[in-house]
């Protein structure tokens, strides 16, 4: 097997940037493919986007500025390496750290911290930069007078906040690129962001890295994986187009007939539906960690990886919450322990 993604690849030429990461990403650009057992063979049938959208980036090499980066709300120039980033939207604080870099300020998600606590524990020489990040108030509600005091040079955001007047108003402090957002494009969103910071060369290699490693996993014939969430008063099954899934897909393996969807994320389950999370391989998340929102459900028993011991806890946060390669990686490593 290819050796496990190190971490500290990217640390070290990255490390004396302050910036944070974001998502990019494009409707449509990668045709669907239905879920098989074997890892598809073109580029374009992975369900999961692997490239930018065409003509989005900037076409230079790491490094080079200034740099024009169109992106998913039109074109932004970057005069020089950016020293000050901020982010705004999910997963970008994973991306950041993952290219070796670390945020002046960012938001906290529902749900989520501003820094999680799987990217403390992945980064522990990192903590006390980490400590020091601004708090921006809330993705979707991002403190503009805070963000504005840390004199940013370059802002990352993605497309949602193009409903209202976020976008513009961050763009009047400082150069911004705007990212598509979602677990399906996270790939996308890695690259681009990437491309702002001059350094998408080095994330292309880390997604290289990423996806020998899981196609060194997928064994012949593919158990069926499975990924269930619980958060409040929602259960949900997260089909191929979803962040976990598509770390599934990477590796080549099956899904159960009810999570081969690609036309949505996840879809609403109630309790008597909970069947439909059986598979070979079970692994679930619980928002707050309590595992006994989802096994104390009557039909938890019922489920036969439950009754095989297959079912795994995962992070949460990991799995489901935030879309960056250091969760890719950390879903990785939960299939791997779980089929190697």
């Amino acid at each position: 097997m290819i050796p496990r993604l190190d971490r500290r690849l990217f640390l070290g030429a990255g490390a004396g940037l302050l910036l944070t990461g974001c998502s990019t990403a494009s409707a449509g650009d990668t045709p669907a493919a239905p879920a098989t057992s074997s890892a598809p063979t073109t580029a374009s049938a992975w369900v999961t986007p692997r490239e930018l959208p065409a003509g989005w980036g900037s076409g230079q090499d790491d490094g080079v500025f200034p740099r024009t980066v169109v992106h998913a709300a039109g074109s932004t120039t970057v005069p020089a390496r950016p020293t000050r980033v901020v982010v705004v939207s999910t997963g970008q604080m994973d991306a950041a750290l993952t290219l070796g870099v670390v945020p002046v300020g960012a938001t906290a998600g529902d749900g989520a911290g501003r820094v999680p606590d799987y990217l403390r524990a992945r980064f522990p020489d990192r903590s006390a930069d980490l400590d020091a990040v601004a708090d921006l108030g809330t993705r979707t509600q991002p403190n503009l007078e805070a963000v504005a005091a840390l004199a940013p040079d370059l802002v990352l955001v993605n497309a949602s906040a193009k409903d209202g007047d976020v976008l513009g108003a961050l763009q009047a402090i400082a150069p911004t690129v705007v990212t598509q957002g979602t677990g399906l494009r996270w790939k996308q969103d890695l690259l681009l962001l990437a491309d702002g910071l001059g350094l998408r060369q080095r994330a292309q290699t880390w997604l290289d890295e990423h996806h020998a490693r899981a196609a060194a996993l997928a064994p012949s014939p593919s158990p069926t994986v499975s990924f269930l969430r619980r958060n409040g008063d929602r259960v949900r099954v997260f089909g191929v187009a979803s962040f976990s899934g598509s770390v599934a897909e990477d590796a080549g393996l099956a899904r159960p007939q009810g999570q081969r969807f690609t036309d949505e994320t996840s879809r609403d389950v109630s309790a008597e539906q909970l069947d439909l999370a059986d598979a070979d391989r079970l692994f679930f998340g619980v928002q707050g960690g309590d595992a006994a929102e989802l096994t104390s459900l009557p039909t938890w028993g019922d489920l036969g990886a439950v009754r095989t011991g297959r079912a795994v806890q995962v992070d949460d946060d990991a799995f489901f919450l935030n879309t960056g390669p250091t969760a890719a990686q950390i879903v990785l490593e939960e299939l791997e322990r779980a089929l190697g």
